[in-house]
């Protein structure tokens, strides 16, 4: 199961990625068109797909060894995912490149915004975003 790979992570970061497991969880629940979430690990992460529905994008989280003080939650490279992210909170996130948000481990996670950029992720396919949002 997913679930226990967290096992194999310093316990800060399985806190946070559970934590991060909850909201995803929850934003999908909460949206209309989402329906169950399959988890899987593909490269070595954990994965949210909405293989169901089709409405969204997939989600990924992971912690690194490389960069023991962070965590990720990675997006699509191949959607404007990470720029419409950077439009509507430019200075609220630390993004990497095109595929990921970077938060700290002791830091409290932004729910409220974070949840909207997991609303985003998983209802891309439903939205047109693209027609709004340039590279």
């Amino acid at each position: 199961m997913v679930l226990e790979a967290f096992q194999n992570y310093p316990l800060k970061a399985q806190t946070k990625l559970m934590e991060l497991y909850h909201l995803i969880h929850e934003v999908a629940k909460k949206t209309d068109g989402v329906g169950k979430l399959d988890e899987s690990l593909k490269w070595g992460e954990f994965t949210f797909s909405t293989n169901e529905s089709k409405s969204g994008s997939p989600i990924r989280i992971d912690w690194k060894h490389k960069d023991p003080e962070k965590f990720y939650i990675y997006f699509n490279c191949q959607t404007k995912l990470i720029s419409i992210f950077r439009e509507i909170y430019p200075d609220d996130f630390v993004y990497t490149g095109n595929r990921a948000i970077s938060l700290e481990l002791k830091k409290r996670i932004p729910k409220k915004k974070l949840s909207k950029c997991i609303e985003m992720a998983l209802t891309y396919n439903l939205r047109k975003y693209n027609r709004f949002f340039h590279t």
